[in-house]
């Protein structure tokens, strides 16, 4: 089967509609831009590499009108879409658990940058002081203000878990509120593993792992014994270090432009349902590249 963004969007658009069967719609005439056409928008701008909105806005009322008849103006593309974040945190939940890749008992987690402001000035004013903080990138080498974006994904890089936390706080820490959080996805996994980097390694964390059913596997660190599994482990860790890749060479991450809270966490989550939605779509047609976004990127 021949896969482009159209049937990709045609797709999604009929999945989202398929999962709202019981909201009714409020009484009067329909709305212009249904919850559909948004999302749809949004994984759309994310895949076809627009930063800017008002650029993306002009660029879809001028091309994709036959799609999208009524597209909002920019401030209220903006509102609805920042408004959306609860439904697409739902729709990456909904399209992962629509393919094999939820039931996989291997997961693999990593945390990447992702900058909010490079002056002394923007970070002074920025409305994320107090969320965003300095950290530093170890693979770039380099230091930054902004966010860390945590994911947890299978080796198909279907995501599963993810947040946005302070780089001040420690990555053992960060993860294990998400496992906490979503402790049922745990419970429903026997034999869970966990493949990490030595960021993650602490004998403490490994033991609250355990408790979970969770075996991390992880590399060792200097001074310290080769752990089991290990050999296998520098190709399966490039498969998460290619799904970051792909985040910030494909989907633009660390060109998100929010500039506030609700901002570039919609950013960030439109992002990961471009990904998710890719690879969702990949597998229901069976695409012999699950994580492959080169059919939708033009």
């Amino acid at each position: 089967m021949t896969t482009n963004l159209d049937t990709l969007v045609t797709a999604l658009y009929v999945k989202i509609d398929d999962e709202r069967p019981g909201l009714r719609r409020a009484p009067g005439r329909p709305p212009a831009f249904s919850h559909s056409e948004l999302l749809c928008l949004a994984v759309m701008q994310a895949l076809l590499g627009f930063h800017s909105e008002a650029r993306w806005l002009r660029y879809a009322r001028e091309h994709l009108s036959e799609a999208f008849p009524y597209i909002p103006k920019d401030p209220g593309y903006n509102k609805r879409l920042r408004a959306a974040l609860p439904q697409i945190k739902r729709m990456i939940r909904v399209l992962a658990t629509n393919t094999d890749f939820w039931h996989d008992t291997v997961w693999i987690a990593d945390s990447t940058p992702v900058p909010c402001g490079m002056s002394r000035p923007t970070v002074k004013r920025s409305e994320l002081a107090g969320w965003a903080g300095y950290g530093y990138c170890a693979s770039h080498s380099r230091f930054f203000w902004g966010l860390r974006l945590y994911l947890v994904c299978t080796p198909a890089g279907m995501p599963i878990l993810w947040s946005l936390a302070d780089p001040k706080i420690g990555e053992r820490e960060v993860l294990t509120a998400m496992l906490e959080v979503d402790a049922e996805l745990v419970a429903d996994r026997q034999g869970l593993l966990l493949i990490t980097d030595k960021g993650f390694a602490s004998k403490a964390f490994e033991r609250s792992l355990s408790e979970q059913g969770i075996t991390l596997l992880r590399p060792s660190r200097k001074k310290e014994a080769l752990r089991p599994g290990e050999p296998m482990l520098k190709k399966v860790r490039q498969l998460i270090e290619s799904v970051n890749d792909t985040f910030k060479g494909q989907l633009d991450l660390e060109q998100h432009g929010g500039r506030t809270v609700e901002g570039v966490a919609v950013r960030v989550a439109q992002r990961v349902l471009a990904l998710a939605a890719a690879i969702w779509h990949n597998f229901q047609t069976g695409q012999a590249v699950s994580r492959s976004l080169t059919a939708y990127d033009h």
